[in-house]
Protein backbone atom coordinates (compact mmCIF):
# COMPACT_ATOMS: atom_id res chain seq x y z
CA UNK A 1 0.00 0.00 0.00
CA UNK A 2 1.48 3.28 -1.26
CA UNK A 3 0.49 6.31 1.12
CA UNK A 4 1.19 10.18 0.06
CA UNK A 5 1.40 11.93 3.28
CA UNK A 6 1.40 16.28 2.74
CA UNK A 7 3.56 17.49 5.41
CA UNK A 8 3.76 21.27 4.62
CA UNK A 9 5.01 22.71 1.01
CA UNK A 10 6.97 22.02 -0.86
CA UNK A 11 8.04 18.78 0.66
CA UNK A 12 5.70 15.56 -0.25
CA UNK A 13 6.52 12.14 1.46
CA UNK A 14 5.43 9.00 -0.39
CA UNK A 15 5.75 5.94 1.56
CA UNK A 16 5.78 2.80 0.59
CA UNK A 17 5.00 -0.25 3.54
CA UNK A 18 6.00 -3.67 3.17
CA UNK A 19 8.60 -2.77 1.14
CA UNK A 20 11.95 -4.78 0.24
CA UNK A 21 15.41 -3.74 -0.39
CA UNK A 22 14.89 -4.46 -4.42
CA UNK A 23 12.04 -1.49 -4.13
CA UNK A 24 14.00 0.81 -2.38
CA UNK A 25 17.01 -0.35 -4.39
CA UNK A 26 14.29 0.45 -7.89
CA UNK A 27 13.83 4.30 -6.20
CA UNK A 28 17.21 5.13 -5.00
CA UNK A 29 18.48 4.09 -8.51
CA UNK A 30 16.18 5.95 -10.59
CA UNK A 31 15.42 8.71 -8.44
CA UNK A 32 16.56 12.20 -9.38
CA UNK A 33 18.91 12.85 -7.00
CA UNK A 34 18.30 16.85 -6.72
CA UNK A 35 15.12 16.46 -6.23
CA UNK A 36 13.99 14.04 -3.92
CA UNK A 37 15.31 11.92 -0.80
CA UNK A 38 14.99 8.47 -0.53
CA UNK A 39 15.65 6.09 3.09
CA UNK A 40 14.62 2.84 3.82
CA UNK A 41 13.87 1.47 7.44
CA UNK A 42 12.56 -2.02 8.86
CA UNK A 43 10.33 -2.51 5.54
CA UNK A 44 9.69 0.88 5.10
CA UNK A 45 10.34 3.25 2.01
CA UNK A 46 9.46 6.77 2.35
CA UNK A 47 10.54 9.71 -0.40
CA UNK A 48 10.77 13.25 -0.04
CA UNK A 49 9.90 15.06 -2.33
CA UNK A 50 11.62 18.43 -2.12
CA UNK A 51 11.16 20.24 -5.53
CA UNK A 52 13.33 23.06 -5.40
CA UNK A 53 15.65 23.27 -2.20
CA UNK A 54 13.85 25.96 -0.37
CA UNK A 55 15.87 29.70 0.47
CA UNK A 56 15.48 28.68 4.29
CA UNK A 57 16.52 24.64 3.98
CA UNK A 58 19.60 25.83 1.88
CA UNK A 59 20.32 29.26 4.43
CA UNK A 60 20.74 26.65 7.34
CA UNK A 61 22.24 23.92 5.28
CA UNK A 62 25.30 25.82 4.21
CA UNK A 63 25.51 27.60 7.52
CA UNK A 64 26.63 24.09 9.19
CA UNK A 65 29.09 23.58 6.34
CA UNK A 66 30.64 26.76 7.00
CA UNK A 67 30.70 26.41 10.34
CA UNK A 68 32.38 22.62 9.85
CA UNK A 69 35.34 24.24 7.28
CA UNK A 70 35.72 27.46 10.75
CA UNK A 71 36.02 24.48 13.34
CA UNK A 72 38.53 22.32 11.18
CA UNK A 73 40.56 25.34 10.18
CA UNK A 74 41.46 25.72 14.00
CA UNK A 75 43.15 22.22 13.97
CA UNK A 76 46.50 21.54 12.75
CA UNK A 77 46.57 18.32 10.36
CA UNK A 78 43.24 17.20 10.68
CA UNK A 79 41.61 15.33 7.77
CA UNK A 80 37.83 15.95 6.96
CA UNK A 81 35.54 14.70 4.34
CA UNK A 82 32.04 16.49 4.32
CA UNK A 83 30.05 14.46 1.72
CA UNK A 84 26.42 16.52 1.76
CA UNK A 85 23.66 14.83 0.25
CA UNK A 86 25.31 11.16 -0.14
CA UNK A 87 23.47 8.39 0.00
CA UNK A 88 24.28 5.98 2.70
CA UNK A 89 23.24 2.37 3.54
CA UNK A 90 23.53 -1.01 4.96
CA UNK A 91 22.62 -3.47 1.93
CA UNK A 92 19.38 -5.22 2.58
CA UNK A 93 18.50 -3.54 6.28
CA UNK A 94 18.86 0.10 5.63
CA UNK A 95 19.13 3.17 3.05
CA UNK A 96 19.36 7.05 3.69
CA UNK A 97 19.87 9.99 1.95
CA UNK A 98 21.05 13.11 4.75
CA UNK A 99 21.77 16.22 4.27
CA UNK A 100 25.18 16.21 5.68
CA UNK A 101 27.86 13.47 6.44
CA UNK A 102 30.85 13.73 8.30
CA UNK A 103 34.29 11.78 8.21
CA UNK A 104 37.00 13.39 10.10
CA UNK A 105 40.72 11.64 10.03
CA UNK A 106 41.25 8.84 7.99
CA UNK A 107 39.40 6.40 5.78
CA UNK A 108 36.65 8.25 4.65
CA UNK A 109 34.76 6.19 1.96
CA UNK A 110 36.20 6.39 -1.98
CA UNK A 111 34.46 5.41 -5.50
CA UNK A 112 35.93 2.63 -6.98
CA UNK A 113 35.05 3.03 -11.09
CA UNK A 114 31.71 0.30 -11.63
CA UNK A 115 30.40 0.04 -7.91
CA UNK A 116 26.91 2.21 -7.03
CA UNK A 117 27.65 5.73 -6.21
CA UNK A 118 26.30 5.17 -2.86
CA UNK A 119 28.03 4.68 0.51
CA UNK A 120 28.06 0.86 1.54
CA UNK A 121 28.71 0.89 5.57
CA UNK A 122 29.30 -2.65 5.20
CA UNK A 123 32.18 -1.66 3.63
CA UNK A 124 33.15 1.21 4.75
CA UNK A 125 33.35 2.76 8.36
CA UNK A 126 30.16 4.46 9.75
CA UNK A 127 30.64 9.04 9.54
CA UNK A 128 31.68 10.26 12.64
CA UNK A 129 28.33 12.84 12.44
CA UNK A 130 25.13 12.90 10.12
CA UNK A 131 23.14 16.04 10.04
CA UNK A 132 19.45 16.89 8.75
CA UNK A 133 18.38 20.22 8.69
CA UNK A 134 14.24 20.33 9.30
CA UNK A 135 12.48 22.82 7.52
CA UNK A 136 9.34 20.71 7.26
CA UNK A 137 10.53 17.68 7.91
CA UNK A 138 10.98 18.06 11.94
CA UNK A 139 8.78 15.27 13.06
CA UNK A 140 10.29 12.79 10.74
CA UNK A 141 13.82 14.02 11.35
CA UNK A 142 13.28 13.16 15.30
CA UNK A 143 11.06 10.10 14.57
CA UNK A 144 11.75 7.89 11.33
CA UNK A 145 15.16 9.19 10.91
CA UNK A 146 16.26 9.02 14.31
CA UNK A 147 15.60 5.29 14.72
CA UNK A 148 17.09 5.00 10.72
CA UNK A 149 20.26 6.24 11.85
CA UNK A 150 20.75 4.69 15.34
CA UNK A 151 19.71 1.30 13.83
CA UNK A 152 22.66 2.38 11.36
CA UNK A 153 24.92 2.94 14.34
CA UNK A 154 25.83 6.07 13.61
CA UNK A 155 27.84 8.02 16.90
CA UNK A 156 26.39 11.11 16.84
CA UNK A 157 23.08 12.71 14.83
CA UNK A 158 21.99 16.63 14.78
CA UNK A 159 18.68 17.55 13.52
CA UNK A 160 18.59 21.29 12.88
CA UNK A 161 14.97 23.06 13.85
CA UNK A 162 14.99 25.75 11.34
CA UNK A 163 11.37 27.20 12.43
CA UNK A 164 12.65 26.68 16.08
CA UNK A 165 16.42 27.80 15.56
CA UNK A 166 17.65 24.96 17.76
CA UNK A 167 19.87 22.14 17.23
CA UNK A 168 18.54 18.97 19.11
CA UNK A 169 22.00 16.79 19.06
CA UNK A 170 22.31 12.76 20.33
CA UNK A 171 25.20 10.68 20.83
CA UNK A 172 25.33 6.85 20.92
CA UNK A 173 25.35 5.61 24.20
CA UNK A 174 24.62 1.80 25.35
CA UNK A 175 22.58 1.27 22.05
CA UNK A 176 20.72 4.24 22.43
CA UNK A 177 20.53 7.50 21.19
CA UNK A 178 20.86 10.09 24.69
CA UNK A 179 20.26 14.43 23.95
CA UNK A 180 24.08 16.26 24.26
CA UNK A 181 25.00 19.34 25.39
CA UNK A 182 28.11 19.35 23.76
CA UNK A 183 29.48 17.39 20.39
CA UNK A 184 31.17 14.28 20.69
CA UNK A 185 32.84 14.65 17.04
CA UNK A 186 33.80 18.44 17.06
CA UNK A 187 35.60 17.62 20.54
CA UNK A 188 34.54 20.57 23.10
CA UNK A 189 32.13 22.40 20.43
CA UNK A 190 28.79 23.42 23.13
CA UNK A 191 25.34 23.14 21.07
CA UNK A 192 24.40 26.09 22.89
CA UNK A 193 27.31 28.08 20.70
CA UNK A 194 25.54 26.45 17.57
CA UNK A 195 22.11 27.84 18.69
CA UNK A 196 23.48 31.29 19.57
CA UNK A 197 24.88 31.45 15.78
CA UNK A 198 21.63 30.15 14.18
CA UNK A 199 19.91 33.04 16.29
CA UNK A 200 22.17 35.78 14.80
CA UNK A 201 21.67 34.78 11.28
CA UNK A 202 18.95 37.30 10.41
CA UNK A 203 18.91 35.67 6.58
CA UNK A 204 22.37 36.18 6.44
CA UNK A 205 24.22 32.99 7.03
CA UNK A 206 28.01 34.10 5.96
CA UNK A 207 27.87 36.53 8.81
CA UNK A 208 26.12 34.05 11.57
CA UNK A 209 29.14 31.49 10.18
CA UNK A 210 32.17 34.60 11.10
CA UNK A 211 30.58 35.58 13.99
CA UNK A 212 30.66 31.79 15.15
CA UNK A 213 34.45 31.48 13.94
CA UNK A 214 35.37 34.23 15.64
CA UNK A 215 33.66 32.89 19.40
CA UNK A 216 36.26 29.78 19.13
CA UNK A 217 39.25 31.07 18.54
CA UNK A 218 39.86 30.78 22.55
CA UNK A 219 38.36 27.05 22.89
CA UNK A 220 40.92 24.55 23.41
CA UNK A 221 41.69 21.89 20.45
CA UNK A 222 42.54 18.73 20.80
CA UNK A 223 44.95 16.68 18.44
CA UNK A 224 43.45 15.56 15.56
CA UNK A 225 42.17 12.18 14.41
Amino acid sequence: MTAIISTSPPVIVKRLDSATWEDYLHHVENTNSHLERVFFHLGTLWIEDMGNEGISHARFNKLITMIFAFWFSRIEGVKFDLLGGCVIEKPQTQGASPDEVLYIGEGSPQYVEGEPRRVNLSQSRLPDLVVEVADTTLASDLDEKKQLYLALEIPEYWVVDVKGKRVLAFRLVDGKYRECSESVALVGLPIELLERTIARMDNANGNAALWFAAQIQDLPTLDSK
